[in-house]
């Protein structure tokens, strides 16, 4: 299996990038399921198409060829972060309808410019759904620089964190600083979600941020072993999601979610087996 990965450079290519994806979403993805905001983190992810649809329209409308459908998705990730977060932490009762009403307004505001940008939009299609094996050596150095400032925020704030995604309350009373450390969060989420959107696409990336950090959850409680299971899961199902794309001639990203999907049905079924 792995010779085709160094006798094709395309293949070597959405390798790295999958291997270094698998690093943020485990380590974001176990902060997700421990604090219960897989909804929230759905809500980022679908609202990034807004700017996708905003910046690739600006691209052609004006010829602003210095701008990208990610560097939107950034962007928009980070503003609906805020926004959320900040719902969250100030009206608690209404939460769940402005995750509803951020995840309806971007997709919105996406589709709006997309119909608006002149051209074949197949650059927004493989955001939309996956372009790891179109992924160059400055997506990859993109990649790794956002990996770079997600691992560091980590390691720096990791027992913060920890104490916020267990226990708001009692992070707290040992004086946490909880409002901007839980915004910082969801922003570490939202760029999370930007990496992932390379490699499996907008449509699919909440599964990739969550199940392996789902089937890590099954096996341990501990957060620290939960991140390090999460990020082999993720490494495991990029290596045969690419493989198995590749023989089949199926699009990869959503290949390489049945394949993780499919290991978190497994897993399930085990579980109950072992409960009864």
């Amino acid at each position: 299996m792995f010779e085709i990965f160094f006798t094709h450079s395309f293949l070597f290519m959405a390798l790295l990038a999958g291997i270094a994806a698998s690093f943020t979403s485990g380590i974001i993805g176990s902060y997700v399921v421990t604090k219960r905001i897989v909804f929230i983190s759905g809500s980022i992810s679908h609202s990034v198409l807004g700017g996708m649809g905003l910046f690739l329209w600006l691209k052609r409308t004006y010829n602003l060829t210095f701008l990208s459908p990610m560097q939107g998705a950034l962007l928009a990730a980070l503003a609906s972060a805020f926004l959320l977060g900040w719902t969250h932490l100030k009206y608690k009762e209404r939460e769940d309808s402005i995750i509803a009403a951020l995840w309806a307004t971007g997709m919105s505001i996406g589709v709006i410019f997309i119909t608006f940008t002149p051209g074949y939009n197949v650059e927004l299609m493989n955001f939309l759904f996956g372009n790891i094996l179109w992924v160059t050596r400055s997506d990859l150095i993109t990649l790794l620089a956002l990996n770079a400032i997600v691992i560091a925020c980590t390691l720096f704030f990791y027992r913060k964190f920890q104490a916020i995604c267990f226990d708001e309350e009692q992070a707290l009373l040992q004086g946490i600083a909880v409002q901007p450390l839980y915004i910082l969060l969801l922003c570490l989420v939202a760029t999370s979600v930007v990496v992932l959107i390379q490699i499996v696409g907008a449509v699919l990336v909440i599964s990739m941020l969550t199940m392996p950090a789902a089937i890590a959850a099954s096996i341990t409680q501990k957060l620290s072993s939960m991140m390090k299971i999460a990020i082999l899961a993720g490494i495991i199902f990029t290596c045969l999601g690419i493989y198995a794309s590749y023989q089949l001639n199926w699009p990869p990203g959503a290949t390489l979610t049945l394949i993780a999907a499919s290991a978190y049905v497994l897993v399930l079924c085990k579980s109950k087996v072992k409960s009864r």
